[in-house]
């Protein structure tokens, strides 16, 4: 079903049904994070300067700016390609820097079992990067067509991507 079918939705319908639903999961598990930071703030306060948040920040504008390249892709699809790889490389960048953080907790000791402060930043964070790899993988395969609505269907899933992470970067780096 395509856009029109969708009431003007840009891309396919299936997509945000899909997007729609990968929301309601990261808004489930951001919720329970926040509800369990409730009955232990100190010790979510404690966990949360193991955290390096300069490189969280450096991360949202990787993906805030991947995102905008995405955007403009769906504006000129005949130059998309010139935006879209530029966007899945900035993912990619996305990935380094996170295995940076990630590598960083691990020297540090720290694990699922620390606390449930890093219980839910593994699994939301993680979840997170698992869904920046199939976002770069989904602009790379668009970037060879010249089909709008290929083109909208690609870039609506990077900025679920992007929206994500804009609402984990505050809650679990910056609260």
């Amino acid at each position: 079903m395509t856009a029109t079918a969708a009431k003007g939705l840009p891309g396919e319908l299936m997509m945000w049904v899909l997007i729609f639903s990968e929301l309601a999961v990261f808004g489930a598990g951001l919720a329970i994070f926040l509800v369990l930071r409730l009955f232990d703030p100190g010790g979510f306060a404690e966990a949360q300067t193991a955290l390096l948040p300069a490189l969280a920040g450096t991360n949202t504008v990787v993906l805030i700016t991947s995102g905008y390249l995405a955007a403009r892709a769906t504006r000129d699809t005949a130059k998309a390609r010139a935006f879209l790889i530029p966007a899945a490389l900035l993912g990619v960048l996305f990935l380094v820097l996170k295995g940076i953080e990630f590598r960083h907790k691990a020297d540090l000791g720290i694990t699922f079992e620390t606390h449930d402060f890093f219980m839910f930043y593994y699994l939301l964070t993680g979840f997170h990067a698992a869904h920046v790899v199939a976002g770069i993988i989904i602009l790379v395969l668009v970037a060879w067509t010249r089909v709008p609505a290929h083109i909208q269907t690609g870039a609506a899933f990077w900025h679920m991507v992007d929206l994500v992470w804009i609402l984990l970067f505050p809650v679990v780096y910056l609260l």
